[in-house]
């Protein structure tokens, strides 16, 4: 039985996970985590989630529980993720974070930090939004510079960062595949007397509103003919199994920095 430690546990997405977990044969929650301050600190994590009585009670100190469980699930804010990762590491934790809006630097920390011990990141653990990555770097690469690109993504109005992480993941991996700076050509407002659209600008947009889970939409365009992608999450189960997914997997692994691309064995 695979012991979990949940961190953000009374929030939707880490409410989700420990729901999930709950419900599976070869997982069990080890302990949960919430921000100190949070109405779930003190509580049973089962009354919180309307499941009744687990036995287990939700702490503001991941120190405390750390060594209760094999694996930690975080997503969190990337502020908090970096801290918790830096306690995985420092306690030779696996850990699968899906936080997104990272800063650079945190990024870096985060590449280092993953030398102490397996650590699975990545902005979306959908396994069909992972393969979308893989489909759209073959086709970036089939298409060439013969097509604009331009994304659209669209969540709820309560998300935080803009662009999503997933739609900031898959204009990553199409500017490598078609060898463009993001940073020059990425392209995330149009208003007023722009001037025609250059053949190497990467157009990122963004829409909030209502209850959207997560929709992105990725447009190759030329002459006469348009290719789209898209991706719609129904629920944020959807996110939470593929974390799952992710525990289960990262255990045992080797020290080191992976993506949901080494989980699916997508790599390559």
């Amino acid at each position: 039985m695979i012991g979990a430690i949940v961190m953000g546990a009374g929030g939707r997405m880490g409410g989700r996970i420990a729901s999930l977990i709950y419900a599976s044969q070869d997982m069990t929650v080890a302990a949960a985590v919430e921000k100190k301050g949070h109405p779930a600190v003190g509580r049973d994590l089962g009354e919180v989630l309307g499941l009744g009585k687990k036995g287990v009670t939700v702490t503001d100190d991941l120190s405390a529980v750390i060594g209760a469980g094999d694996v930690i699930i975080d997503f969190t804010h990337h502020e908090a993720s970096v801290g918790h990762i830096r306690a995985a590491a420092a306690a030779g934790k696996p850990i699968v974070v899906g936080t997104t809006g990272f800063t650079a630097q945190e990024q870096e920390e985060i590449r280092r930090l993953a030398e102490g011990m397996p650590c699975v990141v990545a902005p979306n653990m959908s396994v069909g939004v992972n393969l979308l990555f893989k489909v759209l770097d073959d086709v970036a690469g089939i298409l060439g510079d013969d097509y604009d690109v331009e994304i659209i993504e669209a969540h709820h109005n309560l998300k935080k960062d803009a662009p999503s992480g997933t739609a900031m993941k898959m204009a990553q991996i199409i500017a490598a595949r078609l060898k463009r700076d993001l940073e020059k050509e990425g392209i995330y407002t149009r208003k007023g007397m722009i001037g025609e659209r250059t053949k190497t600008e990467i157009g990122i947009q963004t829409i909030r509103g209502g209850d959207i889970v997560g929709e992105h939409n990725v447009m190759f365009i030329t002459n006469g003919e348009r290719l789209e992608f898209i991706h719609r999450a129904h629920s944020r189960d959807n996110f939470a199994r593929g974390a799952l997914r992710a525990a289960r997997w990262i255990i045992g692994k080797e020290k080191g920095l992976y993506d949901m691309q080494d989980v699916l064995g997508l790599r390559g």
